[in-house]
């Protein structure tokens, strides 16, 4: 298998696309250490690893703050002896109802970029040193196709995810001459809580929605947009993931692979 006996971190990995990430590493072997803040949700995640014969473990992280990230690190060599694999993967759509406003305040714009660009570079650093110490590493960071192309709307969560990939790439020029592999995974349309609260505010705010219910918005969405004509699921990031975190991708660096059935191409 891919990962046996290595160790890999995943931030987010309580719900939806991190879940997806944390099952597939764990599938091909990996320890998987689950990150998250939301605590009952990521016990859920490790049981389910373990059930399957793979070690994990929960780590309360928050990934705005870097002592957390940094005793996020710290546990993972604690608990395993070692450090293979980061990916951060935690991120949010906006402040706290988001998807009620019609559009983002000053308080939505500081919540994506805490989480979804902060919580990556403060993730990076915590395990970099340890990294370049060892001379190998894979990083992997979550994006989005949302990060591709500036649309009006939900322009904080874009602008975000368009620095994710801008901090991949620079952290990937940083760290290459030690060994280490940065890319990021840009995913399309994939049913997740935080999809769900975007439909939800298109409902809200579009005349053309307001008999459908969100998971129709979402289908509608997929069928309109996605050439292959069909949703994207956690599992197939999962599976970008732990490619471009193996050694078959050890000359890959600095790339943000789109996940979303040719949605965008590139």
């Amino acid at each position: 298998m891919d990962f046996e006996g290595k160790t890999a971190i995943v931030t987010g990995g309580a719900r939806g696309i991190g879940r997806g990430i944390a099952l597939e590493l764990a599938q091909r072997g990996s320890n998987v250490i689950v990150a998250d803040l939301d605590e009952e949700s990521a016990r859920s995640v490790v049981t389910e690893i373990m059930a399957g014969g793979t070690q994990s473990y929960y780590c309360e992280t928050d990934v705005t703050q870097q002592w957390s990230t940094d005793g996020m690190a710290e546990t993972a060599l604690e608990k395993y002896g070692q450090l293979d694999v980061l990916v951060n993967n935690a991120g949010v759509g906006g402040a706290p109802d988001f998807n009620s406003r019609k559009v983002p305040t000053v308080e939505d714009w500081q919540a994506t970029f805490d989480v979804n660009v902060y919580g990556i570079v403060n993730g990076t650093q915590s395990v970099e040193n340890y990294m370049i110490e060892r001379g190998y590493g894979k990083i992997v960071n979550i994006a989005s196709i949302a990060g591709r192309a500036g649309r009006p709307g939900f322009a904080s969560y874009g602008a975000s995810k368009a620095a994710a990939i801008n901090v991949s790439q620079a952290w990937a020029f940083k760290l290459a001459p030690h060994g280490i592999n940065v890319n990021a995974v840009c995913p399309g349309l994939i049913w997740t809580p935080l999809w769900q609260s975007i439909a939800e505010w298109r409902k809200s705010t579009d005349d053309q929605n307001a008999g459908l219910s969100p998971r129709q918005i979402f289908q509608h969405t997929v069928a309109e947009s996605v050439p292959l004509g069909r949703e994207q699921t956690p599992e197939d990031v999962g599976k970008a993931v732990a490619f471009l975190a193996s050694d078959r991708a050890r000359s890959i660096t600095g790339q943000a692979l789109n996940v979303d059935g040719g949605i965008r191409m590139n």
